[in-house]
């Protein structure tokens, strides 16, 4: 009698459940694993060629650069530093050398090979892929995060440390351009949908 009652119940749970989460079953996406929601976050980051100038609140701030300082690094050495560029006088700095595309934050990713892990076999040093994960780790992050971005790449390094001394020991890896996008000009250009397929990127071997 009470294994039959508690049978019921079960039915009777796993209809409710059903039809709790019937308007949701459709939104599912087609990944079984992981979380559906960092693939999306894959797909929605682009890069933003213009930057309004509202305000990016401590809160995300502080998330993205969490985010750097967790970013692994070869045998976890940590060769990665950032600069966070934000005070009208830094930006003016920065902007003398690079616009920026008028983001309110800018952070600065720099290496320093010699505190970096050298592949033995060749010679290789890890230091520019170390702050290569740091700067990804920090990019989609913003984009959780709901801030547009740019990783720059176009730079003269010289002039950046020119314009900012305190990083003459760093090799500066790259820019990355963060804030909320401007209205037309910070929408997504036709680029970023082009993607090439995976027969055409992956090797199965």
């Amino acid at each position: 009698m009470k294994k039959a009652f508690l049978r019921r119940i079960s039915d009777i749970s796993k209809v409710m459940n059903r039809a709790a989460f019937s308007d949701v079953e459709p939104k599912m996406t087609k990944y079984k694993y992981g979380s559906d929601a960092f693939m999306r976050i894959l797909g929605s980051r682009y890069s933003c060629h213009a930057f309004s100038d509202a305000y990016v609140s401590e809160s995300k701030l502080e998330m993205i650069l969490e985010a750097g300082r967790l970013a692994p690094s070869a045998k976890n050495l940590q060769p990665t530093r950032i600069w966070v560029v934000r005070s009208e006088e830094a930006l003016a700095r920065l902007r003398a050398v690079h616009p920026c595309y008028g983001a309110p934050i800018v952070m600065i990713v720099g290496c320093r090979n010699e505190e970096a892990w050298v592949r033995e076999s060749d010679g290789i040093n890890a230091a520019k892929t170390d702050a290569a994960i740091v700067l990804t780790h920090l990019m989609l992050t913003a984009t959780d995060a709901g801030l547009a971005n740019m990783w720059i790449w176009d730079f003269n390094p010289g002039k950046i440390r020119e314009a900012f001394p305190e990083m003459r020991e760093h090799g500066i890896y790259g820019l990355l351009a963060i804030g909320h996008p401007a209205d037309v000009d910070g929408a997504p250009t036709e680029l970023h949908t082009q993607r090439k397929s995976i027969e055409e990127m992956v090797t199965m071997l």
